[in-house]
Protein backbone atom coordinates (compact mmCIF):
# COMPACT_ATOMS: atom_id res chain seq x y z
CA UNK A 1 0.00 0.00 0.00
CA UNK A 2 2.82 2.07 0.68
CA UNK A 3 4.31 1.81 -2.77
CA UNK A 4 0.62 2.07 -4.07
CA UNK A 5 0.75 5.90 -2.77
CA UNK A 6 4.34 6.62 -3.22
CA UNK A 7 3.91 5.96 -6.49
CA UNK A 8 0.70 7.86 -7.23
CA UNK A 9 2.53 10.79 -5.18
CA UNK A 10 5.07 10.65 -7.67
CA UNK A 11 3.22 10.90 -10.34
CA UNK A 12 1.14 13.30 -9.31
CA UNK A 13 4.44 15.33 -8.95
CA UNK A 14 5.27 15.26 -12.49
CA UNK A 15 2.05 15.96 -13.72
CA UNK A 16 1.85 18.92 -11.80
CA UNK A 17 5.45 20.57 -11.66
CA UNK A 18 7.23 18.34 -14.92
CA UNK A 19 8.28 20.31 -17.84
CA UNK A 20 5.42 18.97 -19.66
CA UNK A 21 2.14 18.78 -17.96
CA UNK A 22 0.51 15.80 -18.63
CA UNK A 23 -3.37 14.87 -19.67
CA UNK A 24 -5.60 11.65 -18.68
CA UNK A 25 -5.14 10.89 -21.89
CA UNK A 26 -1.80 11.00 -22.32
CA UNK A 27 -1.17 9.33 -18.91
CA UNK A 28 -3.63 6.35 -19.48
CA UNK A 29 -4.93 6.24 -23.31
CA UNK A 30 -7.72 3.57 -22.52
CA UNK A 31 -9.51 3.70 -19.26
CA UNK A 32 -12.08 0.70 -19.92
CA UNK A 33 -15.11 -0.82 -18.83
CA UNK A 34 -16.12 -4.32 -19.81
CA UNK A 35 -19.41 -5.72 -19.01
CA UNK A 36 -22.63 -8.01 -21.13
CA UNK A 37 -24.58 -5.61 -22.80
CA UNK A 38 -28.01 -5.07 -21.12
CA UNK A 39 -31.41 -6.72 -21.80
CA UNK A 40 -34.03 -4.36 -22.88
CA UNK A 41 -35.91 -4.04 -19.24
CA UNK A 42 -32.83 -2.77 -17.80
CA UNK A 43 -31.38 -0.69 -20.40
CA UNK A 44 -32.89 2.44 -18.88
CA UNK A 45 -31.21 1.94 -15.70
CA UNK A 46 -27.59 0.85 -18.11
CA UNK A 47 -28.15 4.45 -19.51
CA UNK A 48 -28.35 6.19 -16.16
CA UNK A 49 -24.97 4.40 -15.43
CA UNK A 50 -23.38 5.59 -18.24
CA UNK A 51 -23.67 8.99 -17.65
CA UNK A 52 -23.95 9.17 -14.27
CA UNK A 53 -20.93 6.73 -13.32
CA UNK A 54 -18.77 5.79 -16.55
CA UNK A 55 -18.13 9.45 -17.89
CA UNK A 56 -17.85 11.16 -14.44
CA UNK A 57 -15.23 8.50 -14.15
CA UNK A 58 -13.31 9.22 -16.51
CA UNK A 59 -14.18 6.21 -18.00
CA UNK A 60 -13.56 6.23 -22.07
CA UNK A 61 -13.73 2.61 -23.20
CA UNK A 62 -16.63 0.42 -23.12
CA UNK A 63 -16.64 -3.48 -24.22
CA UNK A 64 -19.75 -4.42 -24.63
CA UNK A 65 -20.22 -8.10 -24.59
CA UNK A 66 -23.36 -8.82 -26.88
CA UNK A 67 -23.10 -12.24 -27.98
CA UNK A 68 -26.21 -13.40 -29.19
CA UNK A 69 -28.49 -10.51 -26.85
CA UNK A 70 -29.10 -8.53 -30.89
CA UNK A 71 -32.00 -9.05 -33.16
CA UNK A 72 -29.34 -10.60 -35.66
CA UNK A 73 -31.07 -9.95 -39.27
CA UNK A 74 -28.72 -12.31 -41.22
CA UNK A 75 -29.44 -14.99 -38.85
CA UNK A 76 -32.38 -14.69 -36.76
CA UNK A 77 -32.89 -17.67 -35.34
CA UNK A 78 -29.34 -16.78 -33.48
CA UNK A 79 -30.99 -14.39 -31.23
CA UNK A 80 -31.60 -14.76 -27.04
CA UNK A 81 -35.10 -15.10 -26.67
CA UNK A 82 -34.78 -11.15 -24.92
CA UNK A 83 -32.64 -9.31 -27.40
CA UNK A 84 -31.92 -5.72 -27.75
CA UNK A 85 -33.36 -4.24 -30.89
CA UNK A 86 -31.42 -1.70 -33.67
CA UNK A 87 -33.48 0.99 -31.49
CA UNK A 88 -31.79 -0.06 -28.31
CA UNK A 89 -28.67 -0.21 -29.62
CA UNK A 90 -28.78 3.36 -31.08
CA UNK A 91 -29.90 4.12 -28.03
CA UNK A 92 -26.29 3.33 -26.16
CA UNK A 93 -24.48 4.55 -29.39
CA UNK A 94 -26.01 8.10 -28.69
CA UNK A 95 -25.29 7.96 -25.10
CA UNK A 96 -21.84 7.17 -25.78
CA UNK A 97 -21.35 9.58 -28.42
CA UNK A 98 -22.34 12.53 -26.41
CA UNK A 99 -20.15 11.17 -23.32
CA UNK A 100 -17.27 10.85 -25.56
CA UNK A 101 -17.35 6.57 -24.80
CA UNK A 102 -16.18 4.45 -27.27
CA UNK A 103 -17.59 1.44 -28.07
CA UNK A 104 -16.18 -1.72 -28.88
CA UNK A 105 -19.14 -4.99 -28.83
CA UNK A 106 -18.09 -8.05 -28.29
CA UNK A 107 -19.22 -12.16 -29.22
CA UNK A 108 -17.05 -14.80 -27.60
CA UNK A 109 -15.26 -16.44 -30.73
CA UNK A 110 -13.52 -19.69 -30.63
CA UNK A 111 -14.11 -20.83 -27.19
CA UNK A 112 -16.58 -19.81 -24.36
CA UNK A 113 -19.57 -21.54 -26.60
CA UNK A 114 -21.22 -22.82 -23.65
CA UNK A 115 -21.21 -22.38 -20.02
CA UNK A 116 -22.16 -25.19 -17.09
CA UNK A 117 -24.64 -27.22 -18.56
CA UNK A 118 -25.68 -25.01 -21.23
CA UNK A 119 -25.00 -24.71 -24.98
CA UNK A 120 -24.72 -21.19 -26.64
CA UNK A 121 -26.62 -20.19 -29.71
CA UNK A 122 -24.05 -21.08 -32.22
CA UNK A 123 -23.89 -24.69 -31.43
CA UNK A 124 -27.32 -24.61 -30.79
CA UNK A 125 -28.35 -23.62 -34.47
CA UNK A 126 -25.46 -25.09 -35.56
CA UNK A 127 -24.40 -28.67 -33.60
CA UNK A 128 -22.54 -28.99 -36.62
CA UNK A 129 -19.83 -26.29 -35.69
CA UNK A 130 -19.12 -28.01 -32.46
CA UNK A 131 -15.22 -28.89 -31.89
CA UNK A 132 -16.54 -32.17 -29.92
CA UNK A 133 -19.52 -33.06 -30.46
CA UNK A 134 -19.04 -36.10 -28.70
CA UNK A 135 -18.98 -34.20 -25.47
CA UNK A 136 -22.92 -34.36 -24.57
CA UNK A 137 -23.71 -31.54 -21.24
CA UNK A 138 -24.52 -32.56 -18.10
CA UNK A 139 -27.54 -32.13 -16.53
CA UNK A 140 -25.33 -30.87 -13.34
CA UNK A 141 -21.79 -29.43 -14.18
CA UNK A 142 -19.26 -30.45 -11.84
CA UNK A 143 -15.15 -29.34 -12.36
CA UNK A 144 -13.31 -31.08 -12.72
CA UNK A 145 -15.03 -33.90 -15.02
CA UNK A 146 -13.97 -36.76 -17.27
CA UNK A 147 -14.17 -35.17 -20.26
CA UNK A 148 -12.12 -31.77 -19.42
CA UNK A 149 -15.27 -29.98 -20.47
CA UNK A 150 -15.25 -26.25 -19.31
CA UNK A 151 -16.63 -24.60 -22.48
CA UNK A 152 -17.52 -25.97 -25.56
CA UNK A 153 -15.67 -24.58 -28.80
CA UNK A 154 -16.12 -24.79 -32.46
CA UNK A 155 -14.26 -25.98 -35.16
CA UNK A 156 -12.43 -23.25 -37.05
CA UNK A 157 -12.14 -25.50 -39.77
CA UNK A 158 -15.41 -26.37 -40.50
CA UNK A 159 -15.95 -24.74 -44.18
CA UNK A 160 -19.54 -22.92 -43.31
CA UNK A 161 -18.72 -21.38 -40.26
CA UNK A 162 -17.21 -18.00 -41.24
CA UNK A 163 -20.26 -17.15 -43.46
CA UNK A 164 -22.30 -16.89 -40.28
CA UNK A 165 -19.35 -15.77 -37.99
CA UNK A 166 -18.54 -12.91 -40.52
CA UNK A 167 -22.59 -12.21 -41.09
CA UNK A 168 -23.12 -11.34 -37.15
CA UNK A 169 -19.63 -9.82 -36.96
CA UNK A 170 -20.72 -6.94 -40.17
CA UNK A 171 -23.79 -6.67 -37.84
CA UNK A 172 -23.06 -5.62 -35.03
CA UNK A 173 -19.97 -3.02 -36.24
CA UNK A 174 -22.70 -1.46 -38.37
CA UNK A 175 -25.35 -1.09 -35.86
CA UNK A 176 -22.88 0.20 -32.59
CA UNK A 177 -21.01 2.10 -35.45
CA UNK A 178 -18.13 1.00 -33.98
CA UNK A 179 -14.36 0.81 -35.01
CA UNK A 180 -12.91 -2.20 -32.92
CA UNK A 181 -14.70 -5.52 -32.36
CA UNK A 182 -13.37 -7.31 -29.49
CA UNK A 183 -13.71 -11.35 -30.38
CA UNK A 184 -12.89 -12.85 -27.11
CA UNK A 185 -10.69 -15.91 -27.48
CA UNK A 186 -10.14 -17.15 -24.26
CA UNK A 187 -9.67 -19.62 -22.13
CA UNK A 188 -9.97 -22.30 -25.52
CA UNK A 189 -9.56 -25.82 -24.02
CA UNK A 190 -10.78 -27.67 -26.54
CA UNK A 191 -8.74 -26.90 -30.18
CA UNK A 192 -7.55 -29.54 -32.38
CA UNK A 193 -8.83 -32.55 -30.83
CA UNK A 194 -8.23 -36.39 -31.93
CA UNK A 195 -11.13 -37.04 -32.64
CA UNK A 196 -12.41 -33.43 -34.69
CA UNK A 197 -11.89 -35.10 -38.77
CA UNK A 198 -10.79 -31.35 -39.64
CA UNK A 199 -8.44 -30.26 -36.68
CA UNK A 200 -6.72 -33.84 -35.84
CA UNK A 201 -3.05 -33.97 -36.07
CA UNK A 202 -2.63 -30.01 -36.53
CA UNK A 203 -0.88 -27.98 -34.59
CA UNK A 204 -2.99 -26.26 -31.69
CA UNK A 205 -1.01 -22.73 -31.93
CA UNK A 206 -1.42 -22.68 -35.98
CA UNK A 207 -4.96 -23.62 -35.51
CA UNK A 208 -5.15 -20.55 -32.45
CA UNK A 209 -3.38 -18.24 -34.90
CA UNK A 210 -5.16 -18.75 -38.16
CA UNK A 211 -8.51 -18.33 -36.68
CA UNK A 212 -7.30 -14.98 -35.03
CA UNK A 213 -5.71 -13.92 -38.72
CA UNK A 214 -9.31 -14.77 -40.19
CA UNK A 215 -11.05 -12.40 -37.85
CA UNK A 216 -8.32 -10.03 -38.16
CA UNK A 217 -7.89 -9.95 -42.02
CA UNK A 218 -11.88 -9.91 -42.18
CA UNK A 219 -12.21 -6.51 -39.86
CA UNK A 220 -9.07 -5.00 -41.44
CA UNK A 221 -10.28 -5.13 -44.74
CA UNK A 222 -13.07 -2.91 -43.49
CA UNK A 223 -10.74 -0.43 -41.17
CA UNK A 224 -11.63 -2.04 -37.72
CA UNK A 225 -9.38 -2.95 -34.85
CA UNK A 226 -9.51 -6.45 -33.45
CA UNK A 227 -9.30 -6.51 -29.83
CA UNK A 228 -8.49 -10.59 -27.89
CA UNK A 229 -7.67 -11.90 -24.45
CA UNK A 230 -4.20 -12.89 -24.02
CA UNK A 231 -4.27 -15.32 -22.37
CA UNK A 232 -3.91 -18.12 -25.05
CA UNK A 233 -0.70 -16.23 -26.09
CA UNK A 234 1.08 -16.67 -22.51
CA UNK A 235 3.17 -19.76 -21.58
CA UNK A 236 1.52 -21.43 -18.47
CA UNK A 237 4.57 -23.59 -17.48
CA UNK A 238 7.09 -21.48 -17.76
CA UNK A 239 5.35 -18.39 -16.82
CA UNK A 240 4.00 -20.10 -13.67
CA UNK A 241 0.39 -19.01 -14.41
CA UNK A 242 -1.27 -22.01 -15.11
CA UNK A 243 -4.02 -23.07 -17.38
CA UNK A 244 -6.23 -20.46 -16.84
CA UNK A 245 -4.52 -17.72 -17.08
CA UNK A 246 -2.62 -18.86 -19.57
CA UNK A 247 -2.25 -21.72 -22.29
CA UNK A 248 -1.07 -25.75 -21.46
CA UNK A 249 -2.12 -26.62 -24.66
CA UNK A 250 0.35 -25.17 -26.72
CA UNK A 251 -1.60 -22.14 -28.03
CA UNK A 252 1.16 -19.84 -26.84
CA UNK A 253 3.79 -19.75 -29.88
CA UNK A 254 0.73 -18.38 -31.91
CA UNK A 255 2.04 -15.21 -30.82
CA UNK A 256 4.57 -15.50 -33.35
CA UNK A 257 1.60 -16.17 -35.73
CA UNK A 258 -0.95 -13.12 -35.73
CA UNK A 259 -0.08 -9.43 -36.68
CA UNK A 260 1.66 -7.13 -34.06
CA UNK A 261 -1.25 -4.73 -34.36
CA UNK A 262 -3.95 -6.87 -32.72
CA UNK A 263 -4.87 -5.07 -29.14
CA UNK A 264 -4.41 -7.85 -26.40
CA UNK A 265 -6.17 -7.96 -22.99
CA UNK A 266 -4.39 -9.30 -20.39
CA UNK A 267 -6.66 -10.61 -17.40
CA UNK A 268 -5.10 -11.53 -13.88
CA UNK A 269 -7.23 -11.21 -11.09
CA UNK A 270 -5.85 -12.55 -8.03
CA UNK A 271 -1.91 -11.18 -8.67
CA UNK A 272 -0.67 -8.01 -10.51
CA UNK A 273 0.90 -10.36 -13.03
CA UNK A 274 3.20 -8.34 -14.97
CA UNK A 275 3.15 -9.58 -18.63
CA UNK A 276 1.53 -6.42 -19.79
CA UNK A 277 4.95 -6.02 -20.12
CA UNK A 278 5.95 -8.73 -22.19
CA UNK A 279 3.44 -7.92 -24.85
CA UNK A 280 4.82 -4.72 -25.24
CA UNK A 281 7.68 -5.62 -25.55
CA UNK A 282 6.31 -8.31 -28.11
CA UNK A 283 5.14 -5.19 -30.26
CA UNK A 284 1.28 -5.69 -29.20
CA UNK A 285 -0.94 -2.78 -27.78
CA UNK A 286 -1.68 -4.16 -24.30
CA UNK A 287 -4.51 -3.12 -21.84
CA UNK A 288 -4.39 -4.90 -18.65
CA UNK A 289 -7.87 -5.91 -17.04
CA UNK A 290 -8.98 -6.84 -13.14
CA UNK A 291 -12.00 -7.79 -11.89
CA UNK A 292 -13.02 -8.11 -8.43
CA UNK A 293 -9.78 -7.10 -6.13
CA UNK A 294 -9.50 -3.67 -5.51
CA UNK A 295 -5.94 -4.44 -4.20
CA UNK A 296 -4.34 -6.13 -7.12
CA UNK A 297 -6.53 -3.48 -9.52
CA UNK A 298 -4.59 -0.74 -8.24
CA UNK A 299 -1.47 -2.13 -8.29
CA UNK A 300 -1.93 -2.94 -11.66
CA UNK A 301 -2.58 0.62 -12.23
CA UNK A 302 0.65 1.56 -11.27
CA UNK A 303 2.62 -1.14 -13.31
CA UNK A 304 0.98 0.98 -16.11
CA UNK A 305 1.49 4.44 -15.33
CA UNK A 306 5.27 3.31 -14.24
CA UNK A 307 5.97 1.71 -17.47
CA UNK A 308 4.24 4.79 -19.12
CA UNK A 309 6.33 6.89 -17.49
CA UNK A 310 9.97 5.01 -17.30
CA UNK A 311 10.00 2.48 -20.08
CA UNK A 312 11.46 3.17 -23.79
CA UNK A 313 8.56 5.38 -25.78
CA UNK A 314 8.38 2.05 -27.97
CA UNK A 315 7.08 0.01 -25.03
CA UNK A 316 5.57 3.24 -23.26
CA UNK A 317 2.98 3.54 -26.49
CA UNK A 318 1.58 0.24 -26.13
CA UNK A 319 0.87 0.25 -22.67
CA UNK A 320 -2.25 1.42 -23.38
CA UNK A 321 -4.05 0.85 -20.26
CA UNK A 322 -6.55 -0.32 -18.05
CA UNK A 323 -10.31 -1.94 -17.98
CA UNK A 324 -12.39 -3.30 -15.28
CA UNK A 325 -14.20 -6.40 -16.13
CA UNK A 326 -17.45 -7.26 -15.10
CA UNK A 327 -18.22 -11.20 -15.44
CA UNK A 328 -22.64 -10.86 -13.95
CA UNK A 329 -25.19 -9.69 -15.81
CA UNK A 330 -25.05 -5.78 -16.14
CA UNK A 331 -28.60 -5.79 -14.19
CA UNK A 332 -27.02 -8.12 -11.52
CA UNK A 333 -24.33 -5.68 -11.08
CA UNK A 334 -26.23 -2.90 -11.49
CA UNK A 335 -28.53 -3.95 -8.44
CA UNK A 336 -25.18 -4.01 -6.17
CA UNK A 337 -23.71 -0.94 -7.32
CA UNK A 338 -27.21 0.72 -6.93
CA UNK A 339 -27.28 -0.78 -3.04
CA UNK A 340 -30.39 -2.41 -4.16
CA UNK A 341 -29.34 -5.21 -3.26
CA UNK A 342 -25.87 -6.13 -0.72
CA UNK A 343 -26.45 -10.19 0.13
CA UNK A 344 -23.83 -11.45 -1.77
CA UNK A 345 -20.29 -10.38 -1.34
CA UNK A 346 -18.68 -12.02 -4.95
CA UNK A 347 -21.14 -9.41 -6.50
CA UNK A 348 -19.87 -6.79 -4.23
CA UNK A 349 -15.97 -7.56 -5.40
CA UNK A 350 -16.36 -6.23 -8.57
CA UNK A 351 -18.59 -3.08 -7.33
CA UNK A 352 -15.69 -2.05 -5.05
CA UNK A 353 -12.43 -2.77 -7.17
CA UNK A 354 -14.51 -0.83 -9.78
CA UNK A 355 -14.67 2.28 -7.35
CA UNK A 356 -11.43 2.05 -6.11
CA UNK A 357 -9.98 1.92 -9.51
CA UNK A 358 -12.03 4.19 -11.20
CA UNK A 359 -11.71 6.79 -8.27
CA UNK A 360 -8.12 6.57 -8.47
CA UNK A 361 -7.73 7.82 -12.29
CA UNK A 362 -10.50 10.09 -11.24
CA UNK A 363 -8.04 11.90 -9.12
CA UNK A 364 -5.15 11.70 -11.83
CA UNK A 365 -7.58 13.13 -14.38
CA UNK A 366 -8.52 16.15 -11.51
CA UNK A 367 -4.72 16.75 -10.96
CA UNK A 368 -3.94 17.34 -14.77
Amino acid sequence: MRKSIFITAVLLFVMKTGKAQLSIDSLLPVRGFCISAPRPEGLNDFLLFMENNLAKKSVNTLILRVDFNYQYGSYPELRDDDALSKSDVKRIVNTARKLKIRIIPQINLLGHQSWASEVYKLLQVFPQFDETPWVKMPVNYVWPNADGLYCKSYCPLHPDLHKVVFALIDELMEVFEADAFHAGMDEVFYIGEDKCPRCSGKDKARLFADEVNRVYNHLSKKGYELWIWGDRLLDGRTSGLGMWEASMNNTYRAIDMIPANVVICDWHYEKPEPTAAYFALRGFRVVTCSWNKPEVALLQLDQILFLRQNASSVVANNIFGIAETIWSPAEIFLDYYNGKKKDNAAFLGPVDCYNALFDKISKLNASK
